[in-house]
């Protein structure tokens, strides 16, 4: 019998309807939480960097977190979107293989769920103001949570069913299925659930290498096999994905946020921040300001 559990929760940011222009013109958008979108009218499209995906009727599409993109509209559309949190412990990202945007033609249950999940998740849309500077990360990020501790039990449960499902459908497909790497041996996932409960600590590849019981050159060759990255490549880019957390949900300080998220001193944190997200951190903060308003 297969005892799998689902170490993933999900957290409700925002879900809303919207009718948008072409004002609706947003450039680098690179966000710590999900965004899915589902058009019932009018054209846009997602640049991910890859290729342009046109925004069309009939289609839903999914932005997995820190998934660089541009959006735009040249005249109308009619959205509606959902964006929420991941929280997983002990495991990586659903998406931890597949950070693109995905489409998928819809269902009629899709646009059902969808519907529901605004009906009973209601007042969570972001036009509180065109102002990026009203929306202060902490107290932005705290009212969210506050609302989905106020939801009753079982509209906190509906909704997170709804988004399982609406996540599934993305991962049913077969660019998701095509996309994913090779299943990884057990050593991999052990040294990658290693890595991301202890990002703080001094992480190195012979201390995860010692962890997994392997030798550190066999266990590297290995990681880079099976993820496609180095050790130290993927502990800075996990390190880099949480600090961006950080930094659009708290009010902690670069230094605190370097020594929460394992770097040795500030420099060196800004300096793999900038090398790997092509912005420092403080441009990058600027930048998830304005992308709050960018739906």
């Amino acid at each position: 019998m297969n005892k799998r559990v689902l170490k993933h929760s999900f957290s409700l940011l925002h879900v809303d309807h919207v009718k948008l222009s072409e004002k609706w013109n947003y450039p680098n958008v690179l966000s710590p939480y999900y965004r899915i979108y589902y058009i019932d009218d009018g054209e846009g499209y997602i640049q991910d960097g890859k290729k342009k995906i046109v925004l069309e009727p009939g289609h839903l599409y999914i932005i997995p977190s820190f998934t660089l993109c541009n959006l735009r509209c040249e005249s109308f559309l009619s959205q509606y979107f959902i964006h929420f949190f991941e929280e997983f412990a002990e495991t990586t990202s659903l998406f931890e293989q597949n950070r693109k945007v995905f489409k998928i033609p819809a269902r009629d249950v899709d646009v059902q769920n969808i519907r529901q999940l605004l009906k009973s998740n209601p007042g969570r849309g972001i036009n509180r103001s065109d102002n990026p500077r009203a929306y202060e990360k902490k107290d932005y990020y705290t009212h969210y949570e506050e609302l989905n501790e106020k939801v009753s039990d079982a509209v906190y449960l509906e909704s997170q069913g709804i988004l399982l499902q609406l996540i599934s459908r993305f991962m049913h497909s077969n660019e998701f299925a095509a996309s994913n790497v090779a299943s990884s041996p057990s050593k991999i996932l052990e040294a990658i659930s290693y890595i991301h409960v202890n990002l703080k600590e001094n992480l190195t590849v012979h201390t995860i290498a010692k962890e997994v019981n392997l030798h550190h050159d066999y266990f590297s060759r290995l990681f880079l096999q099976f993820t496609g990255e180095r050790p130290l490549n993927y502990i800075h880019n996990k390190r880099i994905q949480r600090a961006q957390y950080l930094i659009a949900t708290t009010d902690l300080s670069y230094n605190s946020i370097a020594e929460e998220t394992g770097f040795e001193n500030t420099p060196y944190f800004c300096r793999i921040f900038k090398k790997i997200t092509k912005v420092t951190p403080g441009e990058y903060k600027k930048l998830n300001n304005v992308s709050l308003t960018s739906r």
